[in-house]
């Protein structure tokens, strides 16, 4: 009997490690296709792999957090980048913005059904703080008060959960960095924000498949704040 639970035992484990190495693989395979992406069909195709990994496992957040992350990163394409070039241009950003927003916090209510601890949570609710900012730049001037102000709640929300989160501090920045001075933004008031990011961001330990973006982009940032 104990040779028969013994047997069981090495079985069970080798099944999980298989199971937990194939997730690995595929994740970093999505994680690949993602960072390879070149257009919206790229990014699309990203965001339908993780989407399939996280159906398949059930229990990992993380699947879902990066499908969300994928979709963000779409959205942005919809407006102008920093040379003033919109990726993606069309006839209804209303509409197309509230779609995706749909889609990003489909993904990310999943995500956050299985995550358990603050981190998590926290990088969960920075992606959330993107999907409300980009509806809300459709039109800022009347958007703000609604979308403007559930970005700054879910930007709160994240930093009071994990202070040490540098992705919150780099949306900090870039909120602030846009905002108009005569309404207390500009690059004075990012400037210490930033710096914040690219500290927390520099001493970040990075785990396998875990959010590790925005240390180059803060320090982007702040060169462009002297």
């Amino acid at each position: 009997m104990k040779k028969l639970l013994f047997i069981a035992a090495i079985v069970s484990s080798v099944a999980a490690y298989s199971q937990s190495d194939k997730y690995m693989n595929a994740m970093k395979q999505s994680l690949s296709l993602f960072d390879s992406a070149k257009n919206a069909a790229d990014l699309e195709n990203a965001a339908a792999s993780f989407q399939r990994i996280g159906d398949a496992e059930k229990t990992q957040w993380l699947p879902y957090y990066w499908e969300g992350l994928v979709l963000a990163t779409e959205g942005w394409k919809y407006y102008p980048d920093p040379k003033g070039v919109t990726e993606i241009k069309v006839s209804d950003l209303s509409g197309t913005m509230t779609a995706l927003a749909g889609r990003i916090n489909a993904a990310l209510d999943k995500a956050d059904a299985i995550a358990t601890d603050d981190s998590a949570k926290s990088e969960i609710l920075t992606i959330r703080n993107m999907a409300a900012t980009q509806q809300m730049l459709v039109d800022p001037q009347s958007r703000y008060m609604t979308f403007g102000a559930q970005a700054n709640e879910d930007l709160q929300k994240a930093m009071q959960l994990n202070p040490n989160n540098p992705r919150a501090y780099y949306l900090q920045g870039m909120g602030i960095f846009g905002t108009p001075e005569q309404f207390g933004g500009g690059k004075e008031k990012a400037k210490p924000i930033f710096q914040k990011a690219v500290d927390l961001g520099s001493a970040e330990q990075q785990k396998p498949l875990y959010p590790h973006w925005g240390l180059d982009m803060s320090k982007a940032m702040l060169a462009a704040c002297q």
